[in-house]
């Protein structure tokens, strides 16, 4: 057995568009990432409308989400959401001034 650290070897992706997502756990039936945003959104105009579901929770920093409804979440620290299939949405803000770490798991419902 190995113990990592959910926050161990993030890279600082500051100043940049670039997020760093990171496969941890892979299953033909889900996939588990995490991701690091820092001031870090969906590009205007774009939405993720995804053919499995998605269940995110926030560790580190904070983030919105926007669904194409026009509701809103901000999300801190613990705090998690599940997204149905094809539910469009998009990050619309995530904290500049620390890296939001982001727990993604991506699912077939039942």
């Amino acid at each position: 057995m190995i113990v990592n650290n959910i926050l161990a070897g993030i890279r600082h992706t500051s100043g940049t568009t670039d997020e760093q997502t990171d496969t941890l756990l892979q299953h033909p039936a889900f996939e588990l990432q995490r991701i690091v945003s820092s001031g870090n959104t969906t590009p205007a105009g774009q939405w993720y409308d995804q053919d499995r579901d998605e269940w995110v929770l926030v560790v580190r920093g904070r983030a919105t989400l926007t669904f194409d409804n026009d509701s809103a979440l901000l999300l801190n620290p613990g705090d998690h959401v599940h997204i149905p299939a094809h539910c469009r949405h998009r990050v619309e803000w995530t904290d500049p001034q620390c890296e939001t770490v982001w727990l993604a798991l991506h699912y077939m419902a039942t």
